[in-house]
């Protein structure tokens, strides 16, 4: 059972650099957190002692969770610039909850696909088409289909070759291969 002075505790520990490491049903021990004070304080009586420090524990209890949340956001955003920038992809992701993992992704899949289209201005053609693109694989591919109708692979995680620019663009944007620059 969440107390407020644990949610109190997640949010001082979650002002430091770092993402922090939440209990799995956080989120489902805060919500009964919630629902149980509410309870109590609609049951009180409006103006005994034990009423008014309720309604404001629960009050400061949801500022606080809101301060939580969006100190986590701004972590994730962050780590997202970084991991666009960088490369390096899913720092502090084991600290993430199941939402902001998801949160995590789709972002990194929508500033991937922004960046292809600011890449394209730049090549005659977005840098797809029948040229060849080196591309190394970040995980196994089994064989497939390509443009001309040939089986081509298997691949291993780490091979890098040059295949057909639509292709590449595929496996990319599938996150199964990045592009060699």
């Amino acid at each position: 059972m969440i107390t407020y002075n644990d949610i109190y505790e997640a949010v001082r520990k979650e002002r430091s650099e770092e993402l922090q490491q939440l209990p799995k049903d956080f989120l489902d021990e805060v919500a009964v957190y919630f629902r149980e004070k509410k309870e109590f304080s609609s049951k009180a009586e409006d103006f005994s002692e034990e009423g008014i420090k309720s309604k404001k524990q629960l009050e400061n209890a949801r500022t606080l969770f809101k301060e939580l949340i969006l100190r986590r956001r701004k972590k994730i955003f962050n780590l997202i610039l970084i991991s666009t920038e960088t490369g390096a992809s899913k720092r502090d992701f084991e600290n993430m909850l199941d939402f902001e993992k998801k949160m995590f992704d789709e972002m990194i899949k929508c500033l991937d696909s922004t960046e292809k289209q600011v890449n394209g201005f730049f090549s005659n053609n977005g840098g797809v088409g029948n040229e060849k693109q080196p591309v190394v694989f970040t995980e196994d591919v089994s064989e497939f289909i390509d443009l001309n109708g040939e089986m081509i692979g298997p691949f291993k995680k780490g091979d890098k070759v040059e295949l057909q620019g639509e292709i590449a663009k595929i496996l990319i944007e599938d996150r199964k291969a990045d592009l060699v620059l």
